[in-house]
């Protein structure tokens, strides 16, 4: 989704709806389709849309309500002749781990290409990247690893069933071996409010949704957005770094 709002901007999408389709998106599971619908909004839109399918329908029957199981109700989805403001179309094979500099979610560059980026903090979690499945790829990338002495790693699950599943398969325990602090659910790093806050030329990677001026701190730091993965090898680098850089690096050393 980084990689789509450094296509088309903060604004290309302002106060229009957002509809991703496509193999990529189908496949998706349906943690990485809120992630990507929630980002929607960071490229000015009014909302973010993945159309009803089986995934879906399978997702809702797994969360009943009362007795009952959810069901998606009437399902509404877009003409096949449909007129679009504008299509975007993306070769998602091709898309790098994406990261967004300061101090614009559209201001992207790949993530492989800014290890010269030291930093003092990561925060993984939040409403963008905060359920299980994001704190399951963080777990795999620290799992038998250690977060580096510099920098301060700050998982925050995204509810208290995130904070409960993770406890239970031992995502959790992964996360704080390497040197992470677990904290309950809370959006305080995101807005600089608690826990977390940056001081003046500090610099985090963060899989949050917004890395404006003083978003989570002093005016005088630095957002770095990126995926989980990106967020959990930066803790362990330093720097910003990828997973397969770590991998290089510990072959080496």
């Amino acid at each position: 989704m980084l990689h789509t709002i450094g296509l088309i901007g903060v604004d290309g999408a302002l106060y229009k709806a957002m509809e991703f389709t496509g193999d990529a998106i189908e496949t998706l599971s349906m943690d990485g389709r809120f992630s990507i619908c929630n980002m929607a909004i960071e490229a000015g839109a009014k909302s973010g849309i993945v159309g009803c399918d089986e995934r879906t329908t399978s997702y809702l029957q797994g969360r009943p309500e009362g007795s009952r199981a959810r069901t998606a109700g009437q399902v509404f989805a877009s003409d096949p002749d449909a007129a679009y403001a504008e299509v975007v179309e993306i070769d998602a094979a091709a898309v790098p781990l994406t990261v967004a500099r300061p101090h614009l979610p559209s201001n992207t560059a790949p993530a492989a290409q800014l290890a010269d980026v030291r930093i003092d903090q990561v925060v993984i979690g939040s409403c963008t990247n905060g359920r299980l499945a994001d704190l399951q790829q963080a777990a795999g990338v620290l799992r038998g690893r250690r977060v580096h002495p510099d920098v301060r790693l700050i998982i925050l699950p995204g509810s208290q069933e995130v904070f409960l599943a993770a406890s239970r398969d031992g995502t959790m325990q992964a996360l704080v071996e390497a040197g992470a602090a677990f904290s309950t659910p809370t959006c305080g790093a995101c807005l600089g409010g608690h826990m977390g806050v940056l001081a003046a030329g500090e610099r985090a990677v963060a899989t949050t949704n917004r890395n404006f001026v003083g978003r989570m701190g002093h005016p005088e730091s630095e957002v770095y957005l990126a995926n989980p993965y990106v967020a959990a090898a930066s803790a362990i680098a330093g720097h910003v770094a990828t997973p397969d850089m770590v991998a290089a690096a510990a072959a080496e050393g």
